[in-house]
């Protein structure tokens, strides 16, 4: 059997939160949830705080890094490469719910926790995050303002849909589907619009590229 002393307090992570989140959704985040956790796992009496210094508020953020992950991996089982990037982005969004459906009430309880004024920071940065993490899977390699454009949709996009799909009671989560498809639709059509206002201007004087030549002067 695995003990404590054969891993380090970082590597028992990814299996703590697992039983964290079986607990989560009776006790909430607490300090009860994952030491009861850390008990089934074997764990001596305090090493929870080890393998978590942050808490509960530490617990919720590797959950939401482990998931993102987790959907990487699966986007890429399912061959995400051979996806147009609406597809891509559609099926990341939607692994990564999948993923989360046995520990929905979990994610809810995470939610509430990170609706607190005081984890504002934290919620907004990993949500960006995971539309960063979706938009690269998704093979946009994007540096200017297009970078913090599509960031910035997809996380609505994103945010939006996971209510949704908090709230929804309908067989096999067909609200939530139909809801993010329509999401998308949104996004694929903002992005046209930007290109479109892209290709328009193209030509135009730049203010931009003025006030650089100015600085830099062409040699």
């Amino acid at each position: 059997m695995t003990t404590s002393t054969d891993r380090t307090p970082q590597e028992w992570q990814d299996d703590l939160i697992e039983g964290t989140m079986m607990h989560a959704a009776f006790d909430g985040w607490t300090w009860t949830a994952i030491e009861r956790a850390a008990s089934e796992l074997g764990l001596p009496e305090g090493y929870a705080r080890l393998v978590f210094p942050g808490g509960p508020l530490e617990a919720i953020e590797h959950m939401m890094r482990r998931a993102d992950r987790m959907m990487l991996v699966e986007l890429e089982r399912r061959g995400g490469a051979s996806m147009r990037i609406r597809e891509r982005i559609t099926a990341a969004v939607r692994i990564r719910l999948e993923q989360a459906i046995p520990h929905r009430e979990a994610v809810r309880r995470a939610l509430g926790v990170l609706a607190l004024p005081q984890h504002a920071a934290l919620s907004a940065k990993s949500l960006w995050r995971t539309a960063d993490v979706i938009w690269r899977a998704a093979g946009d390699t994007a540096t200017d303002y297009n970078y913090y454009t599509k960031r910035a949709t997809l996380s609505a996009v994103y945010s939006s849909t996971l209510l949704a799909w908090i709230a929804d009671s309908s067989e096999g989560f067909a609200d939530t589907w139909a809801f993010l498809d329509r999401r998308i639709d949104n996004v694929m059509q903002f992005e046209k619009v930007k290109a479109s206002l892209r290709n328009s201007t193209a030509n135009l004087p730049s203010l931009t590229r003025f006030l650089g030549r100015l600085r830099y002067p062409a040699r």
